[in-house]
């Protein structure tokens, strides 16, 4: 399957999701992407910072300071080595790292955070043990 059928299919496809984007694992290449979803190398950056840090506490920066995906500003409640959750009010934004991709996803009002989160999670799932 092609990365853009990845996107097409098994994120936005499932109707848990309304954008998505395949990065690799350095956030500098766009590997596919839905239509409309521009996520700048900036905030590209944003992300991989966030999973570098290795935390204080077990809380890192990202989670005191929010993200910024598609020009929109994101409180962060989940952040750990594999994942970040954030949200702005009822929508938000589930980001996996798998050894070399990054699924950046988003999600609307009209969805569940949990049902989203479970189709990110379940890509990234698979593709870790294909060897992605």
């Amino acid at each position: 399957m092609s990365w853009q059928a990845y996107v097409d299919q098994s994120l936005v496809g499932t109707g848990n999701l309304d954008k998505a984007a395949i990065f690799n694992s350095e956030g500098n290449s766009v590997w596919a992407t839905s239509a409309g979803f521009t996520v700048s190398p900036q905030e590209m950056q944003e992300v991989v910072t966030a999973y570098k840090d290795p935390g204080k506490d077990g809380v890192k920066q990202v989670q005191s300071s929010g993200l910024h995906i598609a020009g929109e500003r994101f409180v962060v409640l989940k952040a750990d080595d594999r994942s970040i959750y954030g949200k702005k009010g009822r929508e938000g934004v589930c980001i996996v790292k798998t050894k070399q991709a990054i699924l950046v996803t988003h999600y609307p009002e009209s969805v569940q955070p949990g049902a989203a989160a479970n189709t990110v999670e379940q890509l990234g799932d698979y593709l870790v043990k294909a060897g992605y």
